[in-house]
């Protein structure tokens, strides 16, 4: 006989009658372990120790919540199969969780996060299917062949797009895979046990920044680095017995003052905010972009719905954990500071690049990706250089503002973004092609106009020469104070 999911109906029922029947009140939960869990325990208690064991040490054992409650399916499930006289799946979708995780489902499904699968087919997914792969690896699911560098990098933290088998087997292109945005068979985006790994599915290791740093760490997004370098991350590392991670409520500022984590800021719980699982509710600059962008700008793009919820808002949440530990001056000055920092870069580098791009393209060839130099200098000022940049000021890691980040976008610009853009310049006008010259004019004379800037005239030699006297007198008082 196949056995429905009924658990989680029981699990409701038994949480009211806890309230309502003081002879059997007990803690939210199931009031004991299901029949079906209990039978699936038979085996994979003894088949799976590792599994077994994490979920022993979980929240989900005290409440009586086993295998059966999670991967228990419907038998017209897209992923469902007969197992020993069950219907199940092996994935737990975020549909799965929101029977007893409603809130922090639909919080999270609203979140950039759940939606870092649409990268699937973008111009960073062209690197790693041509540029760096080829369609090399077929499996049934893809018997057109798949790039093996998109399975094993790009789609392990943006997700794939589950795949489903005869007999309800995952396809081994797109499974396993945590990916924090996975497309699920039950048309869900997102996987939660990319924070909260299974089967003990943790709070305090969700809180804990090597966390985030399964995907938040490299040339491009560098946050898990560049966490450690602050201050911030001084303090956690140097105190992090006194962090408290396993309390349930977890309140900066109450249950602990040591240091902040990335949960500390971006999710977890204030004296005045509960817990949120949209990751961007407390950011008032979205830095991915080429040029940063308010975030509700950026959500109606993606039609989340925090297009609706302004960055003054989200900047106001962020200050409210903030002022757990800091003053309101020292808050109000580090965002100017950051402020600075972005409008410096979009106007500096970010526009211009972007507009003197848009005009490249025109003269290129073919069109192309990475097939010039150009190509590849741009994606990587702007996508490595110039986000180092910008969530080194926003986190405050002045090494990765200024060493890694302005320093490299500035040498980037000038040594080789410049000259890449004048080599199209010339090899357009030596093609003959009448539509490659003009686009050819056009790309030279924004060159010059950019370069002829007050921000840029200085490249040419033609620095203002009041600012110049400046200079030079700086430069004489540095010599002086540290003269032999």
């Amino acid at each position: 006989m196949r056995r429905k999911r009924t658990g989680l109906v029981l699990m409701a029922a038994m949480g009211v009658a806890a309230w309502t029947q003081a002879a059997s009140a007990q803690a939210f939960g199931l009031r004991e372990l299901s029949r079906e869990t209990k039978e699936c325990l038979e085996c994979h208690q003894k088949l799976d120790v590792g599994v077994y064991q994490q979920w022993g040490s979980s929240k989900h054992f005290r409440a009586n919540v086993g295998c059966y409650e999670c991967h228990g399916a419907q038998p017209g499930d897209k992923d469902a199969f007969d197992h020993m006289g069950y219907t199940i799946s092996v994935l737990v979708t975020p549909k799965d969780c929101s029977k007893c995780h409603s809130k922090e489902v639909e919080e999270f499904l609203g979140s950039h996060h759940a939606s870092a699968g649409r990268i699937l087919g973008s111009l960073d997914n062209v690197l790693a299917e041509v540029v760096e792969g080829n369609q090399g690896m077929v499996t049934p699911g893809h018997p057109e062949g798949v790039s093996a560098s998109a399975v094993n990098g790009c789609w392990q933290c943006h997700g794939s797009e589950v795949k489903v088998l005869p007999g309800g087997k995952l396809d081994p292109s797109t499974w396993p895979n945590s990916g924090i945005g996975r497309i699920n068979p039950d048309g869900t985006q997102g996987s939660c046990n990319a924070c909260h790994t299974r089967h003990d599915f943790s709070a305090a290791q969700a809180r804990h920044p090597d966390t985030c740093g399964k995907c938040h760490l490299g040339p491009d997004h560098p946050q898990k680095e560049i966490y450690e370098e602050s201050k911030h991350g001084i303090a956690f590392f140097s105190r992090i017995d006194e962090m408290n991670m396993d309390s349930s409520k977890w309140i900066v500022g109450e249950d602990y003052w040591a240091a902040p984590t990335c949960a500390t800021c971006h999710m977890s719980a204030t004296k005045t905010q509960s817990v949120t699982h949209d990751i961007g509710m407390r950011i008032s600059w979205n830095n991915r972009p080429p040029m940063s962008v308010r975030p509700e700008k950026a959500d109606a793009k993606m039609g989340l719905p925090g297009k609706d919820v302004s960055w003054q808002v989200r900047r106001s949440n962020m200050q409210d954990v903030c002022t757990s530990c800091h003053q309101k001056q020292w808050v109000e000055n580090f965002y100017t500071q950051y402020d600075s920092l972005i409008e410096l870069y979009n106007t500096k580098f970010g526009k211009p690049s972007a507009e003197l791009y848009a005009l490249a393209k025109k003269t290129k060839a073919h069109p192309t990706p990475f097939s010039t130099e150009a190509d590849w200098v741009y994606f990587e000022l702007w996508h490595h250089e110039g986000r180092r940049a910008r969530h080194g000021a926003a986190m405050m890691a002045p090494d990765y503002t200024h060493w890694h980040g302005m320093y490299e976008v500035a040498e980037t610009f000038y040594t080789k973004y410049i000259p890449a853009l004048e080599d199209l310049v010339r090899d357009a006008r030596d093609s003959g092609d009448a539509g490659r010259i003009k686009a050819a004019d056009a790309l030279q004379k924004k060159i010059d106009e950019v370069l002829n800037t007050d921000d840029h005239k200085w490249f040419l030699g033609k620095m203002d020469p009041a600012e110049a006297a400046k200079r030079k007198a700086r430069q004489a008082e540095f010599k002086a104070r540290y003269k032999d």
